[in-house]
């Protein structure tokens, strides 16, 4: 039987001791973000793999879909079967679902299932996490152990840049709102996946008479984003910024832009802070680190809620 309960989420174990001497080039020495930052936005950093696994077992399913993937440089497109983590509580609404664009540890990393299983219980929706990655799995021992060196980030960045991912974002969006004619669709990202929900919430889909691709966004410390996709925001998308304190790939100067533009803007939006929380602490919920815990539950409470306001709840 399907269920997914808040105690699936606690730690049995202690952490890896990367966690216990969470400190990178991402952040000063202090744990505050510097002033300036040069950090390119299309850059891989450790920091973005800082991670553990919470204790428990993910109740959903795998399952596999054939997905047209767009080629805008020859118009045509390819058929790929992609893999894809399905989580549907038995009272699940036919009306609505939710796209789950993983973080840097891919579509199996455990904590990514069992959000999943959150916001699907919580919401009585369905929620699909798909591999975006194409089967590349960053070792999480690897990462435990905080040996980045022998962690392809360049390749890994060649292999799954936006431009390459960008059109596997939107076959899936339109997979689960025209094949699938899911009503109402919301979109949650974290880390790699927060560039993705902005630019799924992008005006550009609504033009010339187009349709948008979902209701709704909450983008969770975002890396890769930029002040483009911020600028093609809809208006007619409502937007939750699951932003941390200690963010170098979402700094102080991009914090103030998205505040400042999303309301020039329009866009019925929320901002939800998390001071002290550092960049992956959404996702991590290390019982550890003080106040990591307590965000992480924050954070997923917030998504339900905003699902539930504008996904429905019937």
């Amino acid at each position: 039987m399907y269920s997914a309960r808040l105690h699936i989420l606690t730690i049995s174990r202690p952490p890896p001791t990367c966690l216990l001497n969470y400190q990178t080039n991402c952040h000063s020495r202090n744990g505050r973000e510097p002033k300036t930052s040069n950090m390119s936005t299309d850059k891989i950093q450790p920091c973005c793999l800082k991670g553990f696994r919470w204790s428990g077992t993910p109740q959903g399913e795998e399952i596999t879909v054939d997905l047209p993937i767009a080629n805008s440089s020859t118009n045509t497109s390819t058929t790929r079967t992609i893999p894809c983590y399905k989580a549907s509580p038995p009272n699940a609404s036919p009306k609505r679902a939710i796209l789950f664009i993983h973080d840097l540890f891919g579509w199996t990393f455990p904590n990514n299932r069992l959000l999943a299983d959150h916001y699907a219980a919580e919401t009585n929706s369905t929620v699909y996490l798909p591999d975006f990655f194409e089967g590349l799995v960053i070792d999480s021992t690897l990462i435990a152990q905080e040996r980045f060196d022998k962690i392809d980030l360049a390749g890994f960045h060649q292999k799954n840049s936006r431009d390459i991912r960008e059109p596997e974002v939107f076959a899936w969006a339109r997979y689960l709102r025209q094949s699938l004619r899911y009503e109402k669709l919301g979109a949650v990202g974290f880390c790699f996946g927060g560039w993705a929900c902005f630019r799924l919430a992008a005006q550009e889909h609504e033009d010339n008479g187009g349709e948008k691709l979902v209701d709704c966004i909450a983008p969770g410390h975002p890396t890769w984003l930029t002040e483009a996709d911020v600028d093609g925001a809809s208006p007619n998308i409502g937007v939750q910024i699951l932003s941390t304190e200690i963010n170098m790939p979402f700094n102080k100067e991009l914090k103030s832009y998205t505040w400042n533009k999303l309301q020039e803007k329009g866009v019925k939006f929320e901002w939800v802070h998390f001071p002290g929380i550092r960049h992956g602490g959404l996702v991590r919920g290390d019982e550890n680190i003080q106040g990591e815990r307590e965000a992480m539950v924050r954070a997923k409470d917030k998504v339900v809620a905003f699902m539930g306001e504008w996904l429905g709840t019937d």
